[in-house]
């Protein structure tokens, strides 16, 4: 499966608004955290790709009731997030 395909499945496991807002909300800790490792120290930067998870897990568990695409591919779902984050950043997806 393709990116482009793999998307498209990832989509179909984010479909209710309050999971995505979650998964934005952790894209932008994201990137506070990024800017605070950058300023206070830049070995924290390894656990940077983890700070999204608390936030995307918990609107699957509560809101989409499946499991993180992250199980399974966790480097397509991780491009995904920033793909499905820039998306609703420009307002392609439902806020």
């Amino acid at each position: 499966m393709n990116l482009q395909e793999y998307y498209k499945h990832y989509l179909s496991l984010h479909q209710n608004v309050w999971c995505r807002r979650l998964h934005v909300c952790g894209q932008f800790a994201t990137i506070l955290f990024v800017v605070f490792c950058l300023k206070i120290n830049l070995w924290l930067l390894l656990l940077a790709p983890l700070v999204v998870y608390p936030f995307a897990w918990s609107g699957h568990y509560f809101f989409e009731k499946n499991k993180p695409a992250a199980f399974r591919h966790p480097i397509k779902a991780k491009i995904s997030d920033w793909i499905m984050f820039y998306q609703w950043l420009k307002g392609d997806i439902k806020r």
